[in-house]
């Protein structure tokens, strides 16, 4: 992909949500949104990472909040303008370069918003090659670059900019900002030079994302559960059907499990799997099979597309599968950062050939 176009917006938000691993939000409405942005403003140019000048000035914006909230919260691209807006007000310098800062099903397509109202090129990369849930869950953290100074902006014309001690407090003091904003806002966040992004960032996230969003769309008569775990190099772990979803909003994150009870070659079997926005655990008959840093993905039995965490519902069939993440988050300091202790599950790192 050299550029976004309006035509490419299906494909790039289906398989933003299947890297989002149950997170990132709605990828319905991330696509509504860069529809209009597109449709307002031109496509948007796309800069392989390796491309990207080391002087370059990048700047990430996302959402942030609980998906479950955002479903009856509906964002705006005025939103997205404010929060760019004001941190680059605040900075006293302009940006070159738009980027991701997670995969998802919104925060793989507000960057597109945000590029095609600025005019400027979006990085085809991200700062996680999934979704996590927290603000300094990036591996940018893990090369020493800030998470501030940040601007947070809110629907109502709020806006707020932080310039924090450390990540962690930029994630403590913005979840905070936005539990009173209505635990939906828009960020911006992490601004970095090239040189900065082209050695933190995930490359080509985006071409990977629209490239899973055809493979689902094409497979759609055969096996796009199986087409998609191939492409990420991944497995099939579980098929069955949802019997039970216990789920809540607290502090800002949709956390609660789900149970799914098996089905073809799984019949007989149970699945759970526990969440925090994004799909954290997965235990297979009681024995833990799958855990974060790498991806677990839940997928429609029939169409291959993603299920988000707030859209996980009683009777549906899904499939899940599990696949590598990058290999930096198996460090030592990605693990502190975000494997299964962090999380609170004392539990070693399991996942694809582990």
């Amino acid at each position: 992909m050299t550029t976004i176009t309006a035509a490419d917006l299906g494909d790039l938000a289906a398989g933003a949500a299947i890297l989002g691993t149950g997170g990132g939000g709605d990828p319905h409405i991330g696509r509504l949104l860069a529809a209009s942005a597109v449709a307002a403003h031109g496509p948007v140019e796309l800069c392989p990472l390796q491309e990207l000048p080391p002087d370059a000035s990048v700047l990430p914006v996302a959402m942030m909040g609980a998906p479950t909230v955002m479903v009856e919260k509906l964002p705006s691209t005025e939103q997205v303008a404010k929060a760019t807006e004001a941190l680059s007000g605040y900075l006293g310098r302009g940006v070159t370069h738009i980027a991701c800062i997670e995969a998802g099903g919104v925060n793989s397509l507000i960057p597109v918003v945000a590029a095609a109202q600025l005019g400027l090129p979006l990085v085809d990369g991200d700062g996680m090659g999934r979704a996590f849930p927290e603000l300094q869950m990036v591996l940018p953290t893990l090369y020493g670059v800030s998470t501030t100074p940040m601007s947070v902006a809110d629907e109502k014309g709020n806006k707020v900019v932080l310039d924090t001690a450390d990540n962690h407090w930029a994630e403590r003091l913005a979840r905070s900002a936005t539990i009173d904003m209505g635990c939906s806002t828009m960020i911006a966040l992490y601004g970095m030079t090239g040189a900065q992004a082209r050695d933190s960032l995930v490359p080509g996230t985006l071409s990977l994302c629209a490239e899973l969003g055809a493979l689902v769309r094409r497979s759609r008569h055969g096996d796009p559960v199986g087409a998609v775990a191939a492409r990420l190099g991944g497995r099939r772990l579980f098929t069955g059907k949802v019997i039970d979803v216990e789920r809540r909003t607290t502090t800002g994150f949709a956390r609660g499990t789900a149970t799914l009870s098996g089905m073809d070659g799984d019949a007989g079997r149970e699945l759970v799997l526990r969440f925090q926005n994004e799909y954290l655990v997965a235990e297979l008959d009681g024995e833990v099979r799958g855990t974060v840093p790498d991806l677990i993905c839940t997928l429609d039995r029939d169409s291959g597309e993603a299920v988000t965490t707030e859209a996980l519902r009683f009777g549906q069939r899904v499939s899940v599968i599990i696949a590598p993440c990058d290999p930096r988050w198996h460090s030592e300091a990605g693990l502190a950062l975000a494997g299964p202790r962090y999380f609170g599950y004392d539990l070693d790192p399991v996942g694809v050939g582990r």
